[in-house]
């Protein structure tokens, strides 16, 4: 999986930049303080979104793409599942197992080693260490903050800038590589089955040991 295979990579810390067009929400000649403020608004509505669900369009890096499906609930937890794929990928809030059901092949990851850190946690910390880049304009909010924590990954967040609705994130490695995940058809305030984020620990451990 594109969006998890970078997260060991770090880049280089660069100062704010901060641009705003004119518009009634927002004036272009806002300070820099206000800017953060404003963004830390949007970062807040976004967590306050407790469980999502909708479609998904994948970008790699080398031109790759693909879809499927997407349910979140915070803290911490997602499913992506991937159609015409055996791949699933889970977070249960603790950990992130990439399943691959025709190789009946897992991989874990500590979800607070991951970029998804960010995503799924109840609070998104848009202060002057964090905020590397912060965009308006008419048809769009862009975002860029970072994590000295989980390796120094970029995410760059674009936001409907009426209703602040995320539209998509983009992860960016040290290589300035990037992966986008662009949602569709997205629904907040749903409710899941029990066992949607459920990874299941004893079948990896039986067949790691079985190895």
């Amino acid at each position: 999986m594109k969006f998890i295979s970078h997260i060991k990579v770090a880049l280089i810390f660069s100062p704010v930049l901060l641009v705003a067009e004119s518009t009634a929400a927002f004036p272009a000649h806002a300070t820099s303080q206000q800017i953060k403020a404003y963004a830390q608004q949007i970062a807040d509505h976004f967590c306050n979104i407790r469980t999502m669900t909708g479609d998904f369009v994948q970008f790699g890096p080398r031109g790759e793409t693909a879809e499927g499906a997407f349910y979140m609930e915070r803290p911490g937890k997602i499913r992506f599942i991937y159609k015409n794929s055996p791949i699933r990928v889970i977070s249960d809030g603790q950990s992130i197992a990439i399943n691959n059901r025709k190789l009946n092949t897992w991989s874990l990851y500590q979800l607070q080693q991951t970029p998804m850190k960010l995503l799924l946690s109840d609070h998104i910390d848009v202060s002057e260490h964090n905020l590397l880049e912060f965009r308006q304009e008419s048809s769009a909010i862009t975002f860029v903050i970072v994590d000295n924590s989980i390796g120094k990954l970029k995410i760059r967040m674009i936001f409907d800038p009426k209703t602040f609705k995320l539209r998509q994130w983009t992860i960016i490695d040290q290589q300035n590589l990037e992966t986008t995940i662009q949602l569709i058809n997205t629904r907040t305030g749903v409710a899941f089955a029990n066992g949607m984020f459920d990874i299941d620990y004893q079948r990896i451990g039986m067949k790691r040991k079985n190895r």
